[in-house]
């Protein structure tokens, strides 16, 4: 039987390798859900994985995303404030779906063995 402390703890590694080895997947992953802003990724990141990622990390990856066409951005006014709103492109969207064809390929679902 699995000790649960070892679980949580294997669960937390592969989630932090996860995000600073597939930064690009997940915020594109975030940014098809809908469009979102930088902040609101750094909070659904904290959210959802469980993950602190800082600006230094999220704002090179986002103008790395933009400038090879996988998200597009616009500055939108909320609130008194200008955002920079981000919003997946076609070629994104491609992407995504490409690694998700990679993961049902390569990691089959633990049911099917």
């Amino acid at each position: 039987m699995k000790d649960e402390k070892s679980v949580n703890i294997m669960g937390d590694e592969i989630r932090r390798r996860f995000v600073k080895s597939f930064l690009d997947v997940l915020i594109l992953k975030l940014v098809n859900t809908a469009a979102t802003w930088g902040y609101d990724i750094i909070k659904k990141t904290e959210t959802q994985y469980r993950i602190k990622l800082r600006h230094g990390a999220l704002y090179p990856m986002l103008n790395m995303l933009e400038a090879k066409g996988l998200v597009r951005s616009t500055r939108e006014l909320h609130k008194g404030r200008t955002r920079k709103i981000y919003e997946i492109t076609k070629d994104g969207t491609q992407l995504l779906d490409a690694y998700y064809d990679f993961i049902r390929e390569h990691l089959p679902n633990k049911a099917s063995k």
